[in-house]
């Protein structure tokens, strides 16, 4: 098996499980090397918590690369989630330009809004500079919220296949190569992800849980790429990713005292057989 490294640029929430405390044990389950670049440290991650403490790395990020470029270290992958600002945005366009190898993959997953609102911290001209960023990408993995943000159309919560077909049209007229579109489901009790990749699309459906859990969408990114790294085809990597990410909401569901994340810990296993088959 080839060794490869892998790039994770978002912030660090110390506690709650999400951005990079499941990206890096994750990917590094699918015996990925799992480097990080951290755009912000975070005490708690901000839903359901308040008096949070945040702590902006913005002008680290530089100084890391340059002492990264001096050293000539490079990477087989990189992969974004949330990213604070337009200033961190230009930092992972330098990143990909400079530091991912010949052939290497870039994953961009557009964190930023969900349930048809942006974040709090983000406008619309946020969201159009991470457009021009899906541009850079080998692979965008968007909700059906970012899609709408990033291409202008409307957001429904009530939609057909068409509709989703648009959006994908949409995608790849701002630049994405293949895309990888969470959270799709045409009945109210299944939910799933499309996989568009040289104009051909699948679909993968599975059950929806009546209620979500925070950073289940960090924990299917980060197992999707995981896998991808793997030598696993697209549509094996969001399927698996999808059923690691369904077993983790099974082993938390019904735990009041864990509302703030999955434990993904318990169904590593599940992960790591699933990327050896």
């Amino acid at each position: 098996m080839e060794y490869k490294r892998i790039l994770t640029v978002q912030d660090i929430s110390c506690f709650g499980q999400c951005s990079l405390t499941v990206a890096l044990p994750i990917i590094s389950a699918c015996k990925i090397e799992t480097c990080i670049l951290p755009s912000a440290v975070l005490s708690t991650h901000t839903a359901g918590f308040s008096g949070f403490t945040f702590a902006d790395l913005t002008d680290e990020m530089p100084k890391i690369l340059d002492h990264w470029q001096k050293e000539n270290i490079t990477f087989d992958g990189l992969y974004t989630g949330y990213l604070g600002s337009l200033t961190q945005i230009e930092y992972v366009k330098r990143i990909a330009k400079d530091f991912v190898k010949k052939g290497g993959k870039v994953f961009i997953d557009p964190a930023m809004a969900d349930n048809g609102k942006l974040y709090s911290i983000f406008d619309q001209t946020y969201a159009n500079e991470m457009a021009k960023l899906c541009a850079f990408a080998d692979v965008i993995i968007p909700n059906i919220t970012e899609a709408c943000f990033m291409t202008g159309l409307e957001y429904r919560e009530v939609y057909d296949e068409d509709y989703v077909d648009e959006l994908l049209k949409a995608l790849k007229n701002i630049g994405a190569k293949t895309v990888v579109l969470t959270g799709v489901g045409y009945t109210p009790e299944t939910t799933g992800v499309v996989v568009y990749e040289n104009g051909e699309k699948q679909y993968y459906k599975h059950k929806k849980f009546e209620k979500g859990c925070h950073g289940t969408g960090d924990v299917y990114s980060s197992a999707f790429v995981g896998a991808n790294m793997r030598g696993k085809s697209l549509f094996e990597s969001a399927k698996i990713a999808a059923d690691y990410t369904l077993k983790c909401i099974e082993n938390t569901y019904g735990d009041k005292d864990h509302w703030y994340g999955v434990k993904f810990e318990t169904a590593i296993d599940f992960l790591t057989k699933a990327v050896e088959e």
